[in-house]
């Protein structure tokens, strides 16, 4: 089988007006959501500090005491801000598992979907794995009707926050709580087709009856339904993400063509730059393919 999945392409997200990193090493990064300065662990930064002086700005600081990590909230933020990215809107959150609820290393990933999606006519999007939904935005806001697939309630709510604050129509998005894998299977019986296809499994998961997802064993069996449910029309697309799994991109590109075949795409790592030393942060893998 011919191989056509490039895997050294790295895709780098650069500063944009309300996200920038600022700094990294010593384990820890720096960055600016909006108007907030957060600090919080990256294993990635086996580094030096290269501006000190700027981690005196953070207003939060996630650390652990005694294993347990929490935010040391040195001064005053708010329960959630608004954010953009284009014409794009979200809130950011600090929550207890150091994330804000954006992902900045998916910025080029959101500018490519928004793209295919743009050259599809009448496009139906499925979104597993939705979390927060910026990607789900991204896609509506380009003319898509998305299905936005998440097992957990919290996160689904804070989804349709950010669907408000992007002014999306309320029938552009379809808001499933469900496990990922159990969805899918039941939307291939059905005889369901999408033209594009996005997801970011984690490495472990529960689904919303109680469902266990682990990686090694779940994403197999979800690769063979999602191959069912992806569209034959040319321009439908496939965008893989993976983050704390520890696999490298190649093995995700050939989970995908032993399932897909011979597929035309690309995949590589998810860099994330520094404002002013242009140093990146490693912060994920993917794979993505157009038909």
């Amino acid at each position: 089988m011919t191989k056509k999945l490039n895997c050294d392409q790295h895709l780098l997200s650069l500063p944009w007006s309300d996200y920038e990193l600022l700094d990294s090493g010593d384990s820890m990064k720096l960055e600016r959501f909006g108007a907030i300065v957060v600090a919080r662990p990256e294993t990635q930064a086996l580094w030096k500090k290269e501006r000190p002086e700027l981690w005196e700005k953070a207003d939060a600081v996630f650390a652990f005491h005694e294993k347990k990590g929490a935010w040391d909230i040195k001064k005053s933020v708010p329960e959630s801000w608004e954010l953009s990215w284009g014409p794009t809107r979200f809130s950011a959150r600090l929550t207890g598992f150091k994330h804000t609820g954006v992902f900045p290393e998916q910025e080029p990933n959101w500018l490519w979907s928004r793209t295919q999606i743009e050259k599809i006519e009448r496009p139906n999007i499925l979104n597993l794995f939705g979390y927060t939904g910026i990607a789900s935005l991204v896609a509506a806001g380009a003319g898509a009707f998305v299905t936005h697939v998440d097992a957990s309630k919290q996160s689904l709510d804070w989804a349709c926050t950010n669907a408000r604050l992007s002014n999306i129509p309320e029938d552009k998005i379809r808001w499933v709580l469900d496990d990922a894998l159990a969805f899918a299977k039941r939307e291939a019986r059905r005889g369901a087709s999408y033209d594009g296809i996005i997801l970011d499994p984690p490495a472990f998961g529960r689904g919303a009856k109680g469902e266990v997802w682990k990686i090694e064993e779940d994403l197999p069996i979800l690769l063979e339904t999602l191959k069912d449910l992806l569209s034959d029309k040319p321009g439908s697309f496939f965008l893989i993400n993976g983050y704390a799994a520890g696999y490298a991109p190649r093995s995700f590109a050939q989970a995908l063509e032993s399932v897909f075949g011979n597929v035309q795409g690309e995949c590589g790592e998810l860099h994330i730059q520094e404002t002013q030393s242009k140093r990146v942060i490693p912060s994920g893998i993917y794979v993505r393919f157009v038909r």
